[in-house]
């Protein structure tokens, strides 16, 4: 009974501490973070983080964390967690926001793992918009993910439309170059 006592009193106290450091912090500013925490975090105005890199004149490196303004849809005030980051393959000191990622097949096999994708809702929630913005549907690429996932990745490289294929029967035209004449300047 005691026992039971002391471990209510212990979690009232956690929720209570975790409350008060929130409120008195303000939530989450791109710019407070550090380059370990920045990549993928998200502030408590919903905007997403994003590290920059600058190099002084006596050619030191420098990484800022900034706010960016692309919109989290669903998250604030998050810092990714470790084993996000891991699970989906990502790199604590990812610069910018970026879709090229999508483009490697290691990459999306990753992001694609049910550890990753059901898991980690502020990374899909990223690559789902960064995926989109590329005319691709991120379910539908996980799905190819576990069929055929070259013809998603051309499909993306593409910008979502793929060449039809070779068709019998189709007459060739030729064409013939002529020399181009620059504009006269009359």
């Amino acid at each position: 009974m005691a026992s039971n006592f002391g471990l209510k009193s212990l979690v009232i106290l956690a929720l209570t501490l975790a409350v008060f450091v929130q409120g008195s912090l303000g939530g989450i500013t791109c710019e407070n973070l550090n380059k370990d925490t920045c990549a993928f975090a998200v502030a408590s105005s919903g905007k997403r983080c994003v590290l920059e890199k600058h190099v002084n004149r006596s050619g030191e490196e420098a990484y800022v964390c900034r706010t960016s303004d692309i919109d989290a849809d669903k998250v604030t005030d998050w810092v990714e967690s470790h084993q996000c980051i891991e699970a989906c393959g990502l790199d604590r000191k990812s610069l910018g926001i970026s879709s090229d990622s999508l483009l490697e097949c290691g990459f999306t096999r990753k992001l694609c793992s049910t550890q990753c994708y059901n898991g980690c809702p502020n990374i899909i929630d990223l690559y789902f918009n960064l995926a989109a913005g590329e005319g691709v549907f991120l379910p539908k690429l996980c799905e190819a993910q576990r069929g055929d996932a070259r013809r998603e990745m051309a499909e993306i490289r593409s910008s979502g439309f793929v060449a039809p294929g070779p068709v019998s029967g189709v007459n060739h035209v030729k064409y013939r170059v002529a020399a181009a004449v620059a504009p006269s300047s009359a």
